[in-house]
């Protein structure tokens, strides 16, 4: 069955399962990117290493699923995004069950490259295959709930993922995930349609593909505006927790309270936020996000002396904001392309977006600093530069064209 014929024969039954399968994928592989971030007090001690050493952690993740996207964007439309999708899936299941084995600095440093190798492709994959089954009336629906993985990951994952951590050890939630990876690969092979109309193009070498594909103004502006989204945001959030249990009175067993409370108001937050971005244009719901983030994104890098009940309203407000940006920035990058450049360009987009998860990462722990009783140091200029870079992204998001 084809892709075209797919989205004409889908069911609204079959339709919601494919959604709510695709919101199980992405959700596994937010878990397993975004509970390091919330590990990294305990990764720090047990390998000595300075927060510059964490954000190379987190970094190498990003950079290598950046690399993977990259070759991906040349390929992604030469085979049934299915198929795609179940091999990556594997490979990062894969992957994870190698950081849950990890007994050492390198070794799990190796264990997140190959992580994020298959895991760049994922969130691409996915997107694409919304972009081609779902009608473009209820697509930016469709993206609200396939990103509501973002929000359980925050309120069931992560949170789960910190207590098994705190009461066992830091590579036990790996182990964990890596088990209900198994159990929605099995429903993803049964759920998941093949997917082909895309593969009706003549197929044409790597260099014409880039040509191709890099050869559209507007694809620029997408790649551009998404990956200047993703570094605002992941200057921030990767220190939340360090900075947390370093600079504030609240401690490690507080911290699943945190992602708890931020990932639960997005599951009132991002519905709406996706109805925003179907009724009114895509980058004025996209500028409005982006300037209300910048309360919790001073706030929260300004680490106040404050009781938890002051953190969970920070922890949510930045929630709500700064993650429901994607969804509008998701949308534009999404209708900026013709169908027969869609798998190409989400991976591309994928690939920007990863480049400049990790970038940031490492610009901002280069940033940082331990202060003499532990403390860290300067995590307020990494604010300043987060808001500065957002304002950025207005800009380049206003260049953007709907075109699908």
């Amino acid at each position: 069955m084809s892709s075209s014929e797919s989205s004409l024969l889908l069911s609204p039954a079959r339709e919601r399962a494919l959604l709510y399968t695709l919101m199980a994928l992405q959700f596994t592989v937010i878990v397993d990117f975004m509970i390091m971030m919330p590990l990294s007090a305990q990764l720090m001690d047990a390998f000595a290493i300075q927060p510059a050493g964490f954000g190379v952690l987190v970094s190498s993740y990003s950079i290598a699923a950046g690399v993977s996207a990259l070759l991906a964007s040349a390929f992604a439309d030469r085979f049934d995004r299915r198929h795609s999708l179940l091999f990556c899936y594997l490979g990062l299941t894969i992957a994870t069950l190698a950081c849950g084995l990890a007994d050492s600095f390198h070794w799990l440093l190796a264990a997140r490259i190959l992580a994020g190798f298959f895991g760049g492709v994922m969130s691409a994959v996915a997107l694409a295959i919304v972009g081609d089954v779902i009608p473009p009336q209820r697509r930016g629906h469709a993206m609200g709930i396939v990103m509501l993985a973002f929000s359980l990951a925050a309120i069931a994952g992560v949170p789960l993922g910190l207590f098994i951590a705190n009461h066992y050890h830091w590579q036990t939630p790996f182990l964990f995930l890596v088990m209900l990876c198994c159990l929605v690969f099995v429903l993803s092979w049964f759920v998941v349609p093949p997917v082909r109309s895309h593969l009706q193009q003549a197929r044409v070498s790597m260099r014409r593909s880039y040509a191709e594909l890099l050869s559209v103004p507007n694809h620029w502006w997408g790649f551009i505006t998404s990956s200047l989204v993703m570094f605002s945001g992941f200057m921030v959030i990767p220190y939340i927790a360090p900075t947390v249990v370093a600079n504030t009175p609240l401690g490690v067993g507080d911290l699943p309270y945190i992602y708890l409370v931020g990932g639960a108001v997005t599951l009132f937050s991002r519905p709406y936020i996706a109805k925003l971005t179907d009724t009114y244009r895509h980058a004025t719901v996209f500028t409005g996000l982006v300037l209300l983030s910048f309360i919790p994104i001073v706030l929260v890098t300004h680490t106040l002396q404050v009781g938890l009940f002051w953190h969970l309203l920070m922890a949510a407000l930045f929630f709500i904001f700064v993650s429901g940006r994607f969804i509008p920035c998701s949308a534009m990058v999404t209708a900026s392309c013709e169908p027969r450049f869609r798998g190409r360009v989400m991976a591309f987009n994928s690939a920007m977006q990863n480049l400049g998860t990790g970038l940031a990462a490492f610009v901002a722990g280069v940033m940082l600093e331990k202060g003499d009783a532990g403390e860290i140091l300067h995590y307020d200029w990494v604010g300043y530069c987060a808001c500065a870079v957002g304002l950025l992204t207005i800009w380049t998001a206003a260049k953007i064209k709907a075109v699908s």
